[in-house]
């Protein structure tokens, strides 16, 4: 069914478009209330079931003018979702034996193997135990966005503490070391990886750097809350873990920094994908089904199945949050990151409320996208309002 709707709410009109099958109707009704009820500017939702495309919904507006509505093909910078997807295009190397996950990052990349950093197993960068999470090399502001600089400070630094034994979440290096490796293996950067390997065979609106200027006018403008955050601890207690993760941005505020061109074009595999919701739940619908989606076989089921089994679950040091960790990929962990009632769905929800999810039980792709990003540790009310909606819908 065709979806149009207008909600006012907070002195706006938010116009909304798409469309749904109608046994999820709910699911279309769950996204209006997000704009009637919640901080909702712009925002996207889609879902995929058992390989079928049952909702594409969008709307709202993707600027803080509220002048410039969200259109069907607007993209967004979904912040973390970038890990979800960038770890599951990495286990395709796992899967046709390029690499083994139980080896030495060393092995792949020799120059790696100092300050003690032997012992780092791939496996560990995947699951954030690496002892990596920061640079801490202070290098120059604006350091992030040189992704060749960021891989040569973290070649010669010393891993924080014994690798394989604390989990501290890689905010931006895990994207770092994993492409490093990939670069090492394939002779292909992480972002082209990804595009010749998953994004393009499956024909995703999703990519990570190098926006072109067509795709640059098209993205919708992020609106993080930073004052009350764990972001303000760059400003506030720069000593602290958290803030150490950003000692390489820009000396500028950050809904600066992520709206910036830099920002946009720079190849950050753990943060800086640019896309939206039809892509990631595509993506996610065929790593749900077993690795496969009309045609296009991206991993073995038992690979996928491997991929998912649980690494450890422990309370993070970074943001102090418990997740059940697999491989590349969070698991449903209700506290930190809800992904409906399965425990075995996975994927990575983004800074500020965004999120990709697949449910390999009931075969779901999800995802949600938004642009008012919201301050709060865990995923939020808003793609979890939508969550529940779809599984009462099935």
């Amino acid at each position: 069914m065709q979806f149009e709707k207008s909600v006012s709410a907070r002195g706006h009109e938010f116009r909304l478009h798409g469309a749904y099958d109608e046994a999820f109707a709910k699911v279309a009704e769950a996204f209006a209330e997000n704009f009637a009820v919640e901080e909702e500017i712009g925002a996207a939702t889609a879902v995929y079931v058992d390989g079928r495309k049952v909702v594409d919904l969008w709307g709202g507006y993707r600027d803080a003018d509220y002048s410039k509505p969200w259109e069907e093909d607007t993209i967004v910078c979904m912040m973390s979702v970038a890990k979800g997807i960038a770890g599951m295009a990495f286990n395709i190397l796992i899967d046709r034996g390029l690499v083994d996950p139980d080896r030495p990052v060393a092995h792949y990349w020799p120059e790696f193997a100092q300050n003690g950093k032997e012992g780092v197993l791939v496996r560990h960068v995947l699951d954030h135990t690496a002892g990596l999470p920061v640079v801490l090399d202070p290098m120059w502001k604006g350091a992030v966005f040189d992704c060749d600089a960021i891989v040569g400070a973290l070649e010669k630094q010393a891993p924080l503490w014994e690798p394989g034994t604390v989990a501290a979440y890689h905010i931006h290096t895990q994207g770092n070391l994993l492409g490093e490796i990939v670069r090492r293996v394939t002779g292909k950067r992480f972002p082209q990886f990804i595009k010749d390997e998953v994004t393009g065979p499956l024909g995703a609106d999703y990519q990570y750097g190098n926006l072109s200027d067509a795709d640059l006018a098209r993205c919708a403008t992020l609106m993080p809350t930073v004052e009350g955050t764990l972001l303000a601890k760059r400003d506030t207690d720069p000593d602290v873990l958290v803030a150490k993760g950003f000692t390489q941005f820009p000396d500028e505020p950050l809904p600066v920094t992520l709206n910036s061109t830099a920002w946009r074009r720079a190849e950050i595999t753990s943060a800086s994908g640019h896309g939206n919701p039809r892509a990631v739940s595509r993506i996610y619908a065929a790593f749900a089904r077993g690795g496969e989606l009309d045609g296009v076989k991206l991993m073995s089921t038992a690979t996928r199945d491997d991929m998912l089994v649980e690494q450890h679950n422990q309370t993070e040091k970074m943001q102090q949050r418990p997740y059940h960790q697999a491989r590349g990929v969070l698991l449903n962990t209700p506290v930190s990151v809800w992904m409906g009632p399965n425990m075995r769905s996975f994927g990575h929800h983004g800074f500020g409320g965004s999120i990709g999810m697949g449910d390999p039980d009931a075969k779901i792709g999800f995802s949600y996208a938004c642009n008012k990003m919201h301050a709060r540790g865990d995923n939020g009310p808003r793609a979890r309002r939508i969550i529940e909606a779809l599984y009462e819908a099935i």
